[in-house]
């Protein structure tokens, strides 16, 4: 299976998050982990798939659907 991944602009549009936002999330474990696309690690992308998980699990939690915030 073929993963998308997805550079920080376009999660930021997806999830409606500002950059820090991003980073404040991924740093508390609350958004899935960054993929390094370097060895650096100056360049990072997320999972398509995963992001989206996120915001359904959003959606949900926000309509008291999975008790999650």
């Amino acid at each position: 299976m073929t993963q998308q991944l997805i550079r920080l602009q376009e999660v930021m549009t997806r999830t409606g998050l500002s950059r820090s936002a991003v980073y404040e999330l991924a740093q508390r474990g609350e958004l899935p982990p960054q993929i390094k696309l370097s060895d650096r690690g100056r360049s990072v992308a997320w999972i398509a798939s995963e992001i989206d998980q996120f915001i359904e699990q959003r959606i949900a939690a926000s309509r008291g659907k999975d008790g999650a915030a």
